[in-house]
């Protein structure tokens, strides 16, 4: 083995350990989506070096492509729910506070 091949294993392999990582310490979900997809795209990269070139367009589309779509999909998808469910929310308390304000506090009957 040529001392290129090696280095470039080096740099792969280090790279995906680097991504695992990240995907685990971001605090944004969309960043980690982006680190697991870089980690995907690096293990496809491994695969070509390794000669398994099927295998690697497989892991790039797959893994890369498809799977980094459907997570920022449904990560988009459910920021959305949440900041309706958010806004729902604040409306409901705001209405109950209004209601209270044009009524006057209520009393207690004996």
């Amino acid at each position: 083995m040529s001392t290129w091949f090696l280095v470039l294993q080096a740099f792969l392999l280090g790279g995906m350990v680097v991504m695992g990582f990240l995907v685990f310490r971001l605090h944004s979900l969309m960043a980690s989506a982006v680190a697991l997809s870089a980690s995907s795209l690096m293990l496809a990269l491994e695969f070509y070096v390794l000669r398994a070139p099927d295998v690697a367009i497989a892991e790039a589309s797959i893994g890369a492509g498809l799977t980094t779509a459907i997570l920022m999909m449904a990560i988009r998808s459910v920021q959305r729910r949440e900041a309706r469910n958010r806004a729902e929310q604040e409306a409901r308390e705001g209405a109950g506070a209004v209601a209270t304000a044009e009524n006057g506090p209520k009393e207690a009957k004996p």
